[in-house]
């Protein structure tokens, strides 16, 4: 079992930005990915990355304003999600998500949630003016 800790959610003005972050024990070959769930829609994949490759894959309407990345450390590795220039409509619910394996063939769907089994429990960012 992954516990994932997420931290960094909070409130921001329109055009602003926030950094998430997500810690996961251990030194597993990580596939990890951000994902968010908006009022009334169903949760989508933000960014996704390999920690072996370094291949990413992101949202097109995210794309050049957030940046997804990792560190990695004898504690295990910490997932990081910078939002900028944020619009009210990435108001919602930010989940960390994770997979110990991570085959080329899973890092293909980076941003499918069926790809992970282990998941945060969910931090709220919120733009608003």
């Amino acid at each position: 079992q992954v516990h994932l800790v997420e931290s960094g959610g909070g409130s921001v003005q329109p055009g602003g930005s926030l950094r998430l972050s997500c810690a996961a024990p251990g030194n597993s070959p990580y596939c990890m990915a951000w994902f968010r769930q908006l009022p009334g829609r169903e949760r989508e994949g933000v960014a996704g990355i390999s920690r072996a490759s370094g291949t990413t894959d992101y949202l097109p309407s995210v794309k050049f304003r957030f940046t997804i990345s990792l560190s990695r450390d004898i504690a295990g590795t910490t997932l990081y999600l910078q939002m900028n220039s944020l619009k009210p409509e990435a108001t919602g619910v930010y989940f960390c998500a994770a997979t110990a394996v991570c085959t080329e063939a899973i890092a293909a769907a980076l941003r499918d949630p069926k790809t992970y089994n282990y998941w945060g429990q969910g931090t709220q960012v919120t733009v608003s003016s």
